[in-house]
């Protein structure tokens, strides 16, 4: 993989700058699990929260042994097999061996753990015709950020790969790696946590260098060494880590040259007992075409008989699904595909390589060759490195990077029923059709992308900080986005500029000349007498009427328009604040909802700018609030001058749990949003000292699926 024709392979540069030091991972109590967001210093502006009733404690000053701020950051794990390099790490860099891991002596552990289960998800018909179920998939590899220092628990800045259409993806491979610090990579939580949601695996990454990048053939030996009762070590300590961690296989990439058939043997044997460690857990192996059965580095760009035992042998299944390089052409898929389907496994379990590393969607790809307009796919296939939708960017604000986004994924028209003439890129949604989780009530979405320049709360800004954690991400639509009207379509984006929980909210904007519907989520949600739909909106230009829909049947074929049943919601005034719009379904009872919708009709002649903060669907009765975690400690902290780094975590709070939000409380009473994750364990770094304060006091609160707060446990850290 590392030959494609792009210049130097990225994933032997080391980012950490020069002035930072290896940390020296002090021991630190790791209590709870999960993953959590790292908002960086709070503004000390008013919040609109109530003040506490009570303060728990501080936690007194912590002794000259205590760890330095470098000691305290989480990062996402990365080992070799077993030895490591000769030589010393570079700054920043922390050599580890896989062979010597436990779960109880990692540090870190608490921080990299997703808890979010993998949903199961259905395909809807399709908007497009063009758009096939059953057939291809498609696999991304990404590089969320460097090898050695990737935050555990996103970081505080807005300008991350906040990947959200996860509606045509399967497989999400964890990518990076390099000779100079670790070439066994496991996700990180924000990722695994966001790609469960919606359905999608996440693989960790096992990537032997190429020796022009500095690969040892030693570290391939170490990965397939046995033990003296002929176990695989390592690949039991793969299993261990995904299970640990919460992830779900393994993409295996064995490009270092110089064995032989000897190796190439013991490389199958090390894949299947891999696979059969795994499979109890559910856990997933995808095999990259590189390492031929002679030892060597062959790159086929094909399954073929030099590499199909790695893909299926006499004895069975060795990998789930095989990566097949970048150097395939039209005659090699289609033998490949047929070599599959000979061997009894589906031809649509090979992914055929898509580079898009250098150049994005102006990627020269023969598509027919893969997914025909005409006859069946031929196999799935796989990005390399799609994240050039903001990698390749001048402006990389959030709106900018999505406005990319969407073009990359859903074609340069941005509505998947409407594609734009092709003109060399085949967006996914003209041709892979999307897939929904959104099968129980309650079902909620604030339009959270899982970064911004800011964090709202019920429409104020509780911190001013930008931030990203995938893991806080809300399930968006992923039919982006299919407008129908008679008159001009108005532009439909998720925007930055305000919002009503989180960090976006969806803005409708143009000259409505004709009332416009935009579909929003694919559903199968049952609707009883009590079930409710509610809006939360506001104008900005208007004003304007609002439409709910509701479709209680599919469209007949795809690319028809879906049925829904419309609901009048509410009208709005030209700079209307936050409305909330309530809407009974009884109607409609006994049925299921099969798709979701809103209707802006323009009632002046200004151009319009109506915006979208939250819907949700939920029986009428109100919930319960969600019990509140407990035992809120600090369990490290690192003090200089007037600022403090520290780890905190938590009991898991009783019942359903979306997410924890924390919090800052200042001596005037108000708050300060600090961060978010969907586990119990959080890292704070630069937290100010407020004035002269004594202690700084911290709150953590459980969030339920309808985004409804419990009440806070807290700590204080004395300074």
């Amino acid at each position: 993989m590392s030959e494609t024709g792009n210049g130097v392979d990225p994933r032997t540069a080391v980012p950490a700058p020069a002035s930072s030091r290896p940390p020296t991972r002090r021991a630190v109590l790791a209590a709870g699990a999960g993953a959590a967001a790292l908002l960086g210093a709070p503004a000390l502006a008013p919040a609109a929260w109530a003040a506490p009733s009570a303060s728990a404690a501080p936690t007194p000053p912590t002794s000259a042994t205590s760890p330095t701020p470098a000691d305290l950051a989480p990062y996402a794990s990365y080992w070799f097999p077993d030895s490591l390099p000769k030589g010393a790490p570079g700054p920043g860099i922390v050599w580890r061996s896989l062979k010597r891991w436990t779960p109880e002596s990692d540090p870190d552990l608490a921080h990299n753990m997703a808890t979010v289960p993998l949903a199961p998800r259905f395909t809807p018909v399709p908007p497009h015709p063009g758009a096939r179920a059953g057939q291809a998939r498609i696999a991304s590899l990404v590089s969320f950020g460097p090898t050695a220092r990737n935050p555990s628990q996103g970081s505080a800045t807005a300008d991350y790969y906040a990947l959200t259409h996860w509606a045509y993806i399967d497989e999400l491979v964890f990518w990076g790696g390099s000779s100079g610090e670790g070439i066994v990579l496991a996700p990180n939580a924000p990722v695994v946590d966001a790609a469960h949601r919606n359905g999608v695996r996440v693989l960790g990454n096992v990537f032997l260098p190429p020796a022009p990048y500095g690969g040892e053939l030693q570290w391939t030996r170490d990965l397939v060494q046995r033990d003296s009762l002929g176990r695989f070590p390592i690949a039991e300590q793969l299993v261990r880590v995904a299970t640990a961690y919460g992830f779900d296989g393994w993409f295996v990439n064995a490009e270092t040259d110089g064995g032989d058939s000897e190796l190439a043997s013991r490389m199958r044997e090390f894949l299947r007992a891999l696979r059969a460690a795994g499979e109890p857990h559910g856990l997933r192996i995808t095999w990259y075409d590189a390492m031929d059965t002679t030892g060597r580095v062959g790159w086929q760009g094909a399954l073929n008989e030099l590499n199909q035992e790695f893909f299926e042998d006499r004895a069975g299944k060795v990998a789930d699904t095989m990566f097949v390089d970048f150097r395939w052409t039209p005659q090699t898929l289609a033998a490949s595909g047929a070599l599959a389907q000979r061997l009894g496994r589906s031809r649509h379990e090979l992914w055929a390589a898509v580079d898009t590393e250098a150049n994005g969607w102006n990627s020269a790809v023969r598509w027919d060759a893969i997914i025909p307009r005409e006859g069946e796919h031929v196999v799935s296939y796989g990005f390399y490195r799609p994240e050039w939708t903001r990698n390749h960017l001048t402006d990389r604000s959030p709106g900018a990077f999505h406005r990319a986004d969407d073009r990359f994924w859903t074609g340069e028209s941005l509505d998947p029923a409407r594609p734009a003439p092709e003109s060399g890129w085949r967006a996914p949604a003209t041709a892979v059709a999307d897939r929904s989780t959104v099968t129980a009530l309650p079902f909620a979405c604030a339009f959270n992308t899982g970064h911004g320049e800011r964090w709202y709360q019920d429409g104020l800004a509780v911190s001013d900080t930008p931030w990203n954690h995938l893991g806080l991400q809300d399930r968006l639509p992923g039919r982006r986005w299919v407008v129908d009207t008679a008159g001009e379509r108005p532009s439909v984006t998720l925007d930055f500029a305000r919002a009503w929980r989180g960090g976006s909210s969806l803005l409708v904007a143009g000259a409505l000349t004709a009332p416009a519907a935009v579909g929003l989520h694919a559903t199968r949600l049952p609707v009883t007498r009590s079930t409710v739909l509610e809006l939360v909106h506001a104008t900005e230009s208007g004003p304007v009427a609002v439409e709910v829909g509701v479709a209680t049947r599919e469209p007949a074929a795809p690319g028809e328009p879906v049925p829904y049943t419309w609901f009048r919601a509410d009208t709005l005034g030209t700079g209307q604040a936050w409305c909330r719009a309530r809407v009974g379904l009884s109607a409609l009872a006994g049925k299921t909802a099969y798709g979701l919708a809103v209707r802006i009709t323009g009632l002046g002649k200004r151009a319009v700018a109506w915006r979208l903060g939250s819907l949700s669907v939920r029986d009428r009765a109100a919930g319960r609030r969600p019990a509140s975690p407990a035992a809120l400690t600090v369990d490290a902290s690192a003090r200089h001058e007037d600022r403090a780094w520290l780890r905190l975590s938590w009991r898991r709070a009783a019942g359903p749990v979306r997410h924890y939000e924390v919090s800052r409380v200042l001596p005037d009473g108000t708050r300060r949003f600090l961060g978010g994750t969907c586990g119990t364990a959080l890292y704070l770094a630069a937290v100010p000292r407020a004035g002269r304060e004594r202690a700084a006091a911290f709150e953590v609160r459980a969030v339920d699926e309808l985004y409804a707060l419990s009440a806070p446990a807290r700590t204080a850290l004395a300074w």
